[in-house]
């Protein structure tokens, strides 16, 4: 277990600084203020929050560490996190360590934010980051991945564990626009407007019309997809979303929510346009927040006050965070952890202002700031040190299998463990 260390906590006063970009992890929230601050708060066991230590922060918190790094972009995977310094050209990784998805060539967890050195020098313009797996886009349209891969969500033609960040091959000659990353698979659109899957397919959340898994990228059929170009990927655990040049949004994958839009519960193994919302042009991508507990197979509008329009929202796990024109940033769902930022350990149905952030909050922009010592505690701890191995029911060790069949809440596939 990571020794505690030394903290001292403030509040960041002065002039209003806008929310440009938030991230939503399985239990943790980051954002991206103007001036490059960055704030986290909700689940910290890990270190994903990157204060130092494994608390949990219930409100946003400045991450000091980054102060004057000239953060322009957060990303969160499931307990971990990655920010990118352009001016730097450095990017930064902390939190859980398994698998490699930290890029810093072991698999310890880490409780501040490090450069990954593999990347330095390199001008990345998109990060993503799933369960396990992170990837970076250059500016060049390369792509770079990293961490766990048995399923090959890294593209790379092996099933191999990756502890630095590898240049995928097959994209050789292709410009990659973006990337999104699912709990075990990945997607790609080109500057050309191409869709590529890759990485675990049980589902069809590849959109290749199959349920196989695939080791590096493969071509998504423009039948599917109307012949029409695509502009945008996102991922959810097990399903796929892409959107057209035209405004067209399309879903595959893992239905058993109704997460598909289609009006139904059925996995759809190719890409199909979602009908409820033909009519509307997607510029962005939004559980469901609607003031009720129930699934909903068609999209739902969620309302705001005063009918402020959404110019961002990101999902994680179980909550969703949305920042509004007006400056005000919202969130619902999953809140036991505090990764709605609310102050609380609550759950809510409806979207809520977190004050803290907005420019409508009551209390005005009060944000708490943490600054860690770096002479004191330590950053690194490996997993042997925080982390007992949980015997099964048969007091055998549990061991890590290829894929996940189950329909659980959380993966089945990760070796369990608890803090010692």
């Amino acid at each position: 277990m990571a020794e505690e260390e030394e903290m001292s906590v403030g509040e960041v006063t002065g002039p209003f600084r806008q929310v440009l970009f938030v991230s939503a992890g399985a239990s943790h929230s980051v954002a991206l203020l103007s001036g490059n601050i960055v704030c986290s708060w909700g689940r910290g066991e890990d270190g994903q929050l990157g204060h130092g230590d494994a608390e949990d922060r219930l409100s946003p918190t400045q991450l000091s560490a980054l102060d004057g790094r000239d953060i322009i972009s957060v990303t969160c995977g499931a307990d971990h996190t990655t920010a990118y310094s352009l001016s730097l050209a450095e990017v930064y990784s902390w939190g859980w360590g398994d698998f490699g998805r930290l890029g810093h060539g072991n698999s310890s967890d880490l409780f501040t934010p490090q450069p990954i050195k593999t990347l330095h020098g390199l001008r990345i313009k998109q990060i993503a980051c799933g369960d396990s797996h992170c990837l970076a886009v250059t500016m060049e349209g390369e792509v770079q991945s990293w961490g766990r891969n048995q399923n090959g969500q890294l593209g790379l033609g092996t099933i191999e564990d990756s502890l630095v960040p590898q240049k995928i091959q097959a994209f050789q000659g292709i410009s990659i626009k973006m990337v999104a990353a699912g709990a075990e698979h990945t997607v790609a659109v080109s500057e050309e407007g191409a869709l590529y899957g890759w990485g675990w397919g049980r589902y069809g959340n590849l959109g290749l019309g199959d349920r196989n898994d695939r080791l590096v990228p493969e071509l998504v059929s423009t039948l599917n997809l109307q012949g029409e170009k695509m502009n945008m990927v996102a991922c959810g655990w097990r399903h796929t979303i892409s959107v057209s040049v035209t405004g067209g949004l399309y879903t595959y994958g893992w239905s058993k929510y109704g997460q598909l839009g289609h009006g139904d519960f059925e996995d759809h193994l190719v890409p199909h346009k979602v009908e409820a919302l033909a009519d509307s042009f997607i510029k962005q991508f939004g559980q469901v927040g609607v003031g009720d507990n129930a699934d909903h197979c068609s999209p739902v509008q969620v309302k705001f006050p005063h009918e402020q329009k959404v110019v961002q929202v990101s999902c994680g796990w179980r909550h969703t965070l949305a920042i509004t024109e007006e400056q005000n940033v919202f969130s619902w769902g999953r809140g036991t952890n505090g990764q709605l930022g609310h102050g609380e350990s609550m759950d809510r149905n409806e979207a809520k202002i977190i004050e803290a952030l907005s420019i409508d909050g009551s209390s005005g922009q009060q944000i708490e700031a943490s600054k860690l010592d770096p002479l004191l505690g330590k950053s690194w701890v490996s997993p042997t040190e925080r982390y007992a191995v949980v015997p099964d029911e048969s007091g055998k060790t549990v061991r890590s299998e290829k894929g996940n069949g189950g329909d659980v809440n959380v993966p089945g596939n990760d070796v369990k463990r608890i803090r010692m």
